[in-house]
């Protein structure tokens, strides 16, 4: 078999699955390799990404956020724009348009911050798919308004009672589903983890905003930035931005993990920041950091963000850590709850809450930095979605 990439990212990654899913991951792989190499599929996915999706994605420089925090000049990438209002699209335009190559009719998918499932309901619409779409109930409960536009997409939403009832949770059933119902349906990752080839795919389907994020630095500001900012769940968008600029030695490649309520508390969603809970294991399907408790059991997780609020990391991201290539950081909930509100009255931008914890990161180290020097940020996605919590969070304070 024609394989698109190693397995592994160094010693992460793998095909830890059962049996009766490897026809299907072979299936994958095959169908992605051929597509790559396939014009009329290229021009499909290139035509819809343009009149479907609008991209590209622009590129915003942030001056009166830039002028208060009086360093560095600081850049936006737009994500937020995409159709959806995230990067999710990207990468489940790509997938659904290789469900129609293997002729297979019904999608799953898993959702936290419910972007993801917004974005697969979106694209099963499109293309005529059935989409079930599972979501832990405290997602559900936090993340109401994107419930009702997968519902208006036509996509059925399951609720999980099991666990966390969070992101976890929600890729275990999908999972399962994906065991029972594999000769019709996709299971269609969203974040670069599973089992070889999703970190693969879901890399290449979102390398798409670092090839923009490129050309258009080097058009606007006339140079490459110093520093790329993203926040890190399972590592999507991140991965999708670094890959831009991964093989230039001069840009610093920067992952913000969600703090939650300080790595202190044990309350957080850090696999990287916490040393005491992070440890290479096994779960959904590869190889990678795990937060785990004393028993080695997954352990739980906390973030205001519900995209974040995972218990593993993206197994390309924790090769780009070892090799010392990106560096990881956090933000707590209270960081980036601020960060939301900083960007909301310099910029008129509304982020999404996981992206607050990239502009968090960049309210703290823009001031060190030299006014002749320049910031990236990945703005993932927008906050509409996250405007109850928000209100929960802040309430009178606003």
């Amino acid at each position: 078999m024609t394989t698109l990439l190693p397995h592994k990212f160094g010693p992460y990654g793998g095909q830890f699955v059962p049996e009766t899913l490897m026809p299907a991951l072979i299936e994958l792989e095959r169908e992605f390799v051929s597509a790559r190499n396939d014009p009329a599929f290229n021009a499909e996915f290139d035509k819809l990404m343009a009149s479907f999706v609008g991209r590209p994605t622009p590129l915003t420089y942030a001056r009166r956020l830039s002028e208060k925090l009086g360093g560095a000049q600081i850049y936006l990438k737009r994500e937020d724009l995409a159709h959806t209002g995230a990067h999710k699209i990207n990468n489940a335009l790509g997938q659904a348009l290789l469900v129609k190559r293997m002729s297979k009719k019904r999608i799953v998918a898993e959702t936290g911050a419910g972007q993801h499932g917004v974005a697969s309901a979106t694209v099963a619409a499109l293309l005529g798919l059935e989409c079930v779409v599972y979501m832990g109930s405290v997602d559900i409960a936090r993340q109401e308004p994107n419930v009702f536009r997968m519902k208006l997409l036509g996509a059925e939403v399951r609720p999980v009672e099991s666990g966390t009832k969070t992101l976890k949770d929600a890729i275990n059933e999908a999972i399962r589903d994906w065991v029972t119902n594999v000769r019709d349906t996709h299971y269609l990752l969203g974040s670069a983890l599973g089992p070889h080839p999703y970190p693969t795919i879901v890399r290449e389907f979102q390398s798409v905003i670092g090839r923009e994020a490129r050309e258009q630095m080097l058009m606007d500001a006339g140079r490459l930035p110093d520093t790329v900012i993203a926040c890190v769940g399972g590592g999507s968008n991140a991965i999708g931005v670094f890959s831009g600029f991964v093989k230039d030695e001069s840009v610093e490649l920067i992952g913000v993990e969600a703090g939650g309520s300080g790595i202190i508390s044990g309350k957080h969603a850090a696999r990287f920041g916490d040393a005491t809970k992070a440890r290479v294991g096994v779960i959904h399907g590869t190889r990678t950091y795990v937060l785990q408790d004393e028993n080695g059991q997954i352990a739980e997780t906390h973030s205001v963000s519900a995209g974040l609020d995972y218990a593993a990391v993206g197994p390309e991201h924790a090769m780009l850590r070892d090799t010392e290539r990106a560096f990881y950081t956090s933000a707590t909930d209270e960081e980036a709850l601020s960060a939301f509100q900083t960007l909301c009255h310099t910029e008129g931008i509304i982020p999404a809450l996981e992206s607050s914890h990239a502009v968090a990161e960049v309210i703290k180290r823009a001031p060190t930095m030299r006014k002749d020097q320049v910031i990236l940020v990945n703005l993932s996605g927008r906050g509409d979605k996250d405007l109850n919590t928000v209100i929960k969070e802040l309430g009178q304070n606003l």
